[in-house]
């Protein structure tokens, strides 16, 4: 979850809503990688999620971090929520899930450097205090009320909502991890070509990096139940974003469909604010019930916009997220899938080309399927792993393309870090389909040995 954003004048027409967007466009050499990912941590004796306080808890392993590691604190209500460093943060999710925010990095050589030494980091601190994390996109054995709830407003007034706009909001907030990817558009014009293709085949991400088929304690008949919780959380602020594929589809437009989603909240000196369903548009009349008279300014616009969850959205750059957590290998490889697909003109017109005729009800039986049946998903007679190796093929040449060296010039290029996704193509298994093959075999149902086998 995003932290709060300060500063920003007010706002004083529409145009400053869509020019807040806008003025994320950056020029080619500019454009960066971020890359998001979140696990879940439990205690090693138990296999129970942490709590928030104690010897063995979240804020434990912060201040090991910070104390050890040199993170700097980040602070709300005198709790510990928070670290920063170099460009990165660490933040928690509702429910203690531990999530890296990375710099924004020029390679994936970089992208996965980063990821290798927060990993390094947190496994140091871990084992000091008894604690172990794990990367899955569902909690696969605890109950919602086994879940702690970290000390953030933000969380506590969602918490209290979402029972009113859906069934699984508070699965999704408590019991769900992901990893997603952060990347930059030149214009307005390569923004909404780059949002239709992320939104289009953001279900190819989510079989391929499928990884919670267990919910419970027992198989949940999905190859993704995270997929699966979001599309039952909120209608209003989730889902495939049918808009974008129109005509006329730009900044503006987003604008329209971001102020019509439903507020959480206002954050005022270090507060969290009640906005639970009132409208943006009364705030900018000076009509918000939760702040009579007062109008936005905007960073609370920048705070609204993280509150909107559709499959691909955009902020000041545009974030991929249909992809469940998981292994460190599948960490670096969701930025490299899209880096190159995205990152390549001629590779980001080829997976236009793939999807460009296809309709709403298209689009979204591929988001269902995904979830269901992962890459054995059917949609209209062809088959995911036929279209998800194409895609992949797609992405190899855009990497290829970029040409982007590591390990000081040994390495050409970005494209070995789609190995793990090849692999899976190559034997028609997600991560999921192994786990389910585990747990039918030598496992012999005993769910417990997946953190002893599949922990970093």
């Amino acid at each position: 979850m995003s932290i709060p954003q300060s500063g920003g004048g007010p706002i004083e027409s529409f145009d400053q809503l869509a020019g807040y967007l806008e003025s994320g466009c950056k020029p080619k050499e500019d454009w960066r990688i971020g890359t998001e990912h979140e696990k879940f941590g439990y205690c090693k004796d138990t296999h129970l999620p942490i709590p928030y306080d104690g010897p063995r808890s979240v804020r434990a392993v912060l201040e090991g971090l910070r104390d050890k590691h040199g993170w700097a604190p980040m602070e709300e209500g005198g709790n510990l929520i928070g670290l920063t460093k170099g460009g990165a943060n660490i933040s928690l999710e509702p429910g203690g899930q531990l999530e890296l925010s990375g710099a924004a990095l020029e390679t994936i050589h970089q992208t996965c450097d980063e990821v290798n030494e927060h990993l390094r980091e947190v496994k140091d601190i871990a084992d000091k205090v008894g604690v172990g994390f794990i990367g899955l996109g569902a909690a696969p054995e605890w109950t919602h009320e086994q879940m702690p709830m970290m000390p953030k407003g933000r969380y506590r007034l969602m918490t209290s909502y979402m029972d009113k706009v859906g069934t699984m909001g508070k699965s999704m907030m408590y019991r769900t991890c992901t990893v997603q990817v952060n990347l930059d558009f030149s214009s307005e014009a390569d923004m909404v070509k780059k949002l239709r293709v992320a939104l289009a085949l953001q279900p190819v991400a989510t079989a391929l990096f499928a990884n919670s088929p267990f919910f419970e304690g027992k198989p949940n008949g999905h190859k993704s139940w995270r997929a699966r919780v979001w599309r039952d959380l909120d209608p209003a602020r989730t889902g495939m974003l049918p808009f974008v594929f129109e005509d006329g589809f730009g900044f503006d437009r987003y604008v329209d469909y971001a102020l019509d989603v439903p507020m959480y909240f206002v954050y005022r000196d270090g507060e969290y604010i009640d906005a639970l369903g009132q409208s943006f548009r009364d705030f900018l009349n000076g009509k918000l019930p939760a702040l009579p008279g007062e109008t936005p300014t905007l960073s609370d616009w920048a705070d609204h916009l993280t509150t909107i969850f559709p499959e691909a959205r955009i902020k000041k750059y545009m974030e991929m997220r249909g992809a469940d957590g998981g292994p460190w290998r599948r960490i670096c490889a969701l930025p490299a899938f899209w880096v190159g697909l995205m990152y390549h003109q001629d590779s980001l017109d080829a997976a236009w080309d793939l999807a460009k005729h296809w309709d709403a009800e298209t689009r979204e039986a591929w988001r269902v399927e995904a979830s269901v049946r992962g890459l054995q998903a059917i949609v209209g007679g062809r088959r995911m792993i036929d279209l998800a190796s194409e895609v992949l093929d797609i992405s190899r040449a855009g990497l290829k393309a970029r040409a982007r060296p590591g390990l000081g010039g040994m390495v050409q290029d970005e494209r070995h870090f789609l190995h793990a996704l090849e692999d899976s193509i190559e034997t028609g298994q997600a991560p999921a389909d192994e786990l389910l093959e585990h747990y039918h075999g030598d496992w012999n149902g005993d769910l417990g040995r997946i953190y002893d086998e599949y922990s970093y």
